[in-house]
């Protein structure tokens, strides 16, 4: 399934924080698409976190293979050691930006914790050959943490916030984030490749980088298909 010999790479974010980019992740990434066309019908739409688009979790024996991956490849670099649970999915983004939701406007964490025994690392692999469909950016926070918090908190007014004033407080119309906003700073780009994966600390904000939403449909063949993993680890002990 995945490559013995792949081309890996450090890219530095911020804070010490990096980047593992693999390319030439998987031996058949053809064949991992040409799968998933058999099950398009059953992919849902994102319920309930800021995915915005259309998702199917993957088997439990597939995301097992990715944990034996990651253990032996990447979890050192990200600064984890043991992992305690994971999952994986397939994903296609396909809301156009009048679409989007307050939260979806804005960069994400996968957990906010401030649980300093674990780390969140996250996967994303590029299952599409056309690299104008987005990559994957990382922001800083320009605000203080008591304010990020308040932000993403469940009773947050940007849960239920209308259009018109999140482009108010954003000062740019309903769009994908792609640049720095008032609240956050864009600090590093990972363009997409064909069979390139990332693997990343799920706590950096991030967002998928989508310049050309017009681009985007819900055809595994032809629309920006990636599969997503979630690994929830021990961090490793500081040196």
């Amino acid at each position: 399934m995945f490559n013995p010999h792949p081309k890996i790479q450090l890219i530095p974010i911020f804070g010490g924080h990096s980047c593992v980019v693999i390319d030439d992740f998987l031996l058949d990434p053809q064949g991992l698409v040409d799968g998933t066309i058999q099950f398009r019908d059953s992919f849902v739409m994102a319920p309930h976190n800021a995915f915005p688009g259309l998702e199917l979790r993957m088997p439990d024996a597939f995301s097992a293979r990715l944990n034996d991956y990651f253990i032996q490849n990447v979890r050192h670099s990200l600064g984890a050691r043991r992992v305690i649970e994971l999952y994986s999915r397939l994903s296609m983004v396909t809301l156009q930006p009048q679409e989007l939701s307050a939260y979806q406007r804005l960069c994400h964490r996968d957990r906010f914790t401030r649980d300093t025994a674990r780390c969140y690392c996250a996967l994303v692999l590029y299952l599409f050959q056309d690299p104008g469909l987005g990559g994957t950016s990382f922001y800083a926070p320009k605000i203080p943490a008591d304010e990020i918090d308040r932000i993403y908190s469940t009773g947050s007014e940007w849960v239920s916030m209308s259009a018109d004033t999140c482009t108010r407080l954003l000062g740019a119309p309903p769009a994908y984030l792609t640049t720095s906003n008032p609240y956050f700073d864009l600090v590093c780009t990972v363009p997409a490749a064909w069979n390139r994966a990332i693997f990343y600390d799920g706590s950096i904000f991030h967002s998928a980088h989508i310049e050309t939403p017009e681009r985007l449909c819900a055809e595994p063949e032809r629309g920006r298909l990636t599969l997503n993993g979630f690994f929830t680890c021990r961090r490793a002990a500081s040196k």
